[in-house]
């Protein structure tokens, strides 16, 4: 009588399996996700600290100065006051004058997009591939410099983006001059080198190490 030989049962390697596995790229979307969280946080935790734009606009508080000292002491209080009232009008301006110049506009957002998806959230195996060329992440870092200083300084970006802050800045300046700051008072829980742009001077933690693993 012949006997059936037992049924072969599938083994998996363990080693192949961890060795798959560990091979595969890492996934950057959590970073940009946390990235993207953390900017806005920051930006809604600075709309937060802003001051009343009643206060902002207060015309029985408007005099001249008496002299160029006093208007520099008065921009220095009105900003320490109304700092994020400030940059959020700095913003709006910059944001009005490239909405106007919908060229630059396209340009400063490609750079951005390449910035971001080509260095700082791409994963860093396998490398960069384009048009059958492989780039490492030193070549991929000096095209991306190389292409912003193109970018911002010999196309109509810079000037916009100059044209613009310089606007801004005055706006704030002659507010900050005319506006008498002696009925304005800081609150002592308000932190002296809070901005509300302090998310430029923080990395999440998740994402600091992809960039620093680059350089």
């Amino acid at each position: 009588m012949a006997t059936s030989s037992p049924p072969i049962l599938p083994i998996s390697n363990p080693e192949t399996t961890a060795t798959s596995v560990q091979s595969q790229p890492p996934v950057a979307t959590p970073a940009v996700r946390l990235f993207i969280t953390h900017i806005t946080d920051s930006v809604r935790n600075g709309f937060a600290q802003r001051r009343p734009w009643s206060e902002l606009v207060d015309r029985t508080a408007f005099s001249r100065p008496e002299s160029f000292s006093e208007a520099a002491l008065r921009v220095r209080k009105n900003y320490t006051y109304f700092r994020v009232n400030y940059l959020s009008l700095i913003a709006l301006t910059l944001a009005f004058s490239l909405l106007t110049n919908p060229f630059s506009l396209l340009l400063l957002l490609s750079l951005l997009a390449a910035w971001l998806f080509l260095y700082l959230f791409r994963p860093s195996d396998p490398p960069l591939v384009l048009f059958g060329r492989t780039f490492s992440d030193r070549e991929t870092l000096g095209i991306l410099v190389v292409l912003s200083v193109v970018v911002i300084f010999l196309t109509s970006v810079g000037s916009v983006l100059i044209s613009a802050l310089m606007v801004g800045a005055a706006i704030v300046c002659a507010h900050g001059a005319f506006r008498v700051p002696d009925d304005l008072f800081l609150d002592e829980q308000d932190p002296a080198a809070t901005g509300f742009l302090s998310f430029l001077g923080a990395t999440p933690s998740n994402v600091a190490p992809v960039v620093a693993g680059r350089v």
